[in-house]
């Protein structure tokens, strides 16, 4: 369904950033992992990206972010982020070596309408690779959003994209219905 293009971070872009274990192994093996993962998001990119979704699974994670900064300063966080967290879970679990697949995808999103399918996108991730009902899957952004809590989530640019929260919930469910025909697994 995306095409992968290596594009250079630019400010004020949107973007589906996303990648996998090496191998296609698991990057998270617990839930504490996917919370130190996301602190360390929080920590390395707060200030450079605006974050619109996410979703992280045992071996792979999907983001929805618009850049704030110019681009060598984001790409530098994205790198400084990733080998945070690489350099801690190979230190916790005892092993060495690339974690993720070389360099992190990204491609860019040219319209409010296909920004608005990566995001349904990225939260019917569980569903479509692990049977899990996206609307409880703990590390996925969908359930701050129905609940209006999140640090990470710019929800109010959320709002603004579905036109309300109801019309948020609804798209999930109607497009929850056909989800192997619409979106194709990698």
């Amino acid at each position: 369904m995306f095409k992968v293009i290596m594009e250079i971070l630019q400010k004020d872009k949107y973007y589906h950033i996303y990648n996998r274990g090496n191998n296609r192994e698991n990057i998270f093996l617990t839930p504490e992992n996917r919370r130190y993962f996301i602190q360390l998001y929080s920590k390395h990119l707060a200030n450079s990206v605006t974050t619109l979704a996410f979703c992280l699974l045992s071996n792979h994670f999907h983001f929805a972010v618009r850049i704030e900064k110019e681009n060598q300063e984001v790409t530098q966080s994205f790198s400084n982020f990733f080998n945070a967290y690489a350099k801690a879970f190979n230190k916790a679990n005892n092993r060495t070596g690339s974690l993720f697949e070389k360099n992190f995808k990204r491609i860019e999103i040219n319209s409010e309408s296909y920004l608005r399918n990566l995001i349904l996108y990225i939260h019917f991730n569980p569903q479509l690779h692990f049977e899990v009902n996206y609307k409880t899957f703990p590390f996925s952004s969908y359930p701050q959003i129905i609940i209006n809590n999140s640090n990470l989530i710019d929800i109010q640019e959320i709002i603004r994209l579905f036109d309300s929260i109801e019309n948020f919930k609804l798209l999930h469910e109607t497009q929850n219905s056909n989800l192997e025909e619409k979106y194709k697994l990698e």
